[in-house]
């Protein structure tokens, strides 16, 4: 007893009141079981399955699942189109293989909800993943939930059972990775080599998570300041370490079953599909007139505003990622979700006028409380088999396409969009065109669609491909031509499609 008595008169000597660890735990450093940050994350998540809607009807998922499914039963790569009647056996590249297989386990585990659900989840995922990259970024959860609101809104733009949310997916753990090295701590570099490995099997959005890594290794090459940018060269070691991950990045991309021809995929459709890009809604440059386009007009005005008025000063590694998302945002709309990814951190790190958050004034039961109802929100909202599949109906025309089985054997002059659907419901029906957009382009079946639409030479085209059927929304201006031209029958007809057959005394040409 006295060796204890003399060991805290030891301790105790000299030292103040606050010098002596306390008897109770610091709130400030006692981890909240649920915290406030796990209520906003599920606010935003219930936002995002707002905007998901209750819908699969995307006309790329039934031929990815088509390839899926061929690629597990005959156990061989897809290298050629066997799917179309104007260009089969034309060479082509699976560019999505990898993305394909998991929505093919998702629907044969739950059908069109298993599909539904895998979607979900990705664009949950990913948009939880840009909270939390926001939230890393600027250590504040309020900013980052704030500016994620915003973010929301331009992903809306690839929400669907795509293939392109995988790619999002691997953006962010990209990002991760650059934010940590921007912050000068250790940075896993080694999950580079092996996210693009993936992320190059599952989509061609790989070339822009390349442009983004790009960007912020380029930044800091040089000791510079001006104005209120500044940036700090790489460390020798560091240097080092970015040119040996870069070699091993760029040799993991070619770590796939068509090699070369996969890794230069990218460059194909930047600079060769001229009418796809031009003409594929996605592809368009951002409406100001839409809503959408006004979203995106103010986040340009905020971040004009931030960089006026914030008192944080920008490195040049921001101002460059700034000027790439604004760029690839504004010129083609599909890159709105890039801007979301890419802007969103940039933005809440800025955003400091906030109140920081306060862990000993948190409620975690209140937080628990509402995860639990909003969890239940959407639980209680998943859409059943029957609706999802009456939702497809609404867009493809089912009726039609059991005719087209009915009649095998037939060539058929096809809407681009119903293509996708008639691969997946029986491939002996071959697709005059589909939304696999390339191959078309490349044998000239695309540019002939296109006329077809704008109603230039229509029935020169019909007797060019020489079909027998012409299978066309009910109200199209190329079924109201063929209403009105002899030789041709109307052979089915329902609210949506209408398909036209050629009569016996008009025969392919």
């Amino acid at each position: 007893m006295t060796f204890g008595l003399r060991r805290q008169k030891m301790v105790t000597d000299g030292m103040s009141a606050s010098d002596v660890l306390p008897l109770t735990r610091d709130p400030q450093t006692t981890r909240v079981w649920c915290p406030f940050h796990v209520a906003l994350a599920a606010a935003l998540a219930i936002m995002v399955y707002l905007f998901c809607g209750q819908s699969v009807a995307d006309p790329d998922i039934w031929w990815h699942l088509k390839n899926a499914q061929v690629l597990i039963r005959e156990h061989h790569w897809i290298r050629f189109d066997t799917y179309s009647y104007t260009i089969k056996g034309t060479p082509w590249v699976d560019s999505e293989w990898l993305s394909e297989l998991i929505y093919f386990a998702a629907w044969k585990v739950g059908g069109l909800r298993g599909i539904f659900a895998l979607y979900l989840f990705m664009a949950e995922s990913v948009m939880i993943g840009v909270l939390y990259l926001a939230y890393k970024v600027s250590g504040s959860i309020k900013s980052a939930t704030l500016v994620s609101i915003p973010a929301v809104l331009l992903a809306v733009v690839n929400f669907g059972p795509r293939t392109i949310l995988f790619g999002w997916a691997c953006m962010i753990i990209v990002m991760l990775v650059l934010w940590r090295l921007l912050d000068d701590r250790e940075a896993p570099l080694w999950v580079l080599p092996v996210v693009f490995c993936l992320w190059a099997n599952l989509h061609g959005s790989w070339l822009v998570g390349m442009v983004v890594c790009g960007i912020v290794v380029l930044s800091r090459t040089i000791n510079w300041s001006w104005g209120n940018i500044e940036t700090t060269r790489w460390s020798s070691a560091q240097a080092r370490r970015l040119l040996w991950t870069g070699l091993c990045t760029v040799g993991a991309l070619f770590v796939n079953p068509y090699g070369y021809k996969l890794v230069s995929y990218p460059f194909d459709l930047a600079f060769r599909q001229k009418l796809n890009v031009s003409h594929v809604e996605e592809w368009a440059s951002v409406d100001f007139h839409e809503p959408r386009g006004k979203v995106v007009y103010g986040l340009i005005i905020l971040i004009l505003l931030l960089a006026l008025t914030a008192k944080k000063r920008w490195s040049l590694a921001e101002v460059g990622l700034t000027a790439f998302a604004l760029y690839a945002s504004l010129t083609y709309i599909r890159f709105l979700f890039l801007a979301a990814i890419v802007l969103t951190p940039i933005i809440a790190r800025r955003f400091n006028f906030l109140p920081p958050y306060k862990r000993e004034i948190d409620k975690p039961w209140l937080n628990a409380a509402i995860v639990v109802a909003l969890l239940s929100i959407m639980v209680y909202r998943f859409p059943s088999e029957k609706k999802l599949s009456e939702d497809i109906g609404k867009k493809v025309p089912f009726g039609a396409i059991k005719f087209l089985q009915s009649h095998p054997g037939m060539r058929t002059l096809n809407h681009y969009s119903w293509g996708g659907y008639m691969i997946w419901a029986d491939p002996a029906i071959p697709t005059f065109i589909d939304s696999r957009t390339d191959i078309f382009e490349y044998k000239g079946v695309l540019a002939d669609y296109l006329d077809m639409l704008g109603m230039k030479g229509s029935l020169e085209i019909m007797d060019k491909y020489k079909a027998d059927y012409v299978f066309f929304p009910a109200k199209d201006a190329n079924i109201y031509l063929l209403r009105h031209t002899s030789g041709w029958h109307v052979a089915y007809e329902d609210e949506i499609s209408c398909i036209f057959e050629r009569d016996k005394a008009n025969p392919r040409k």
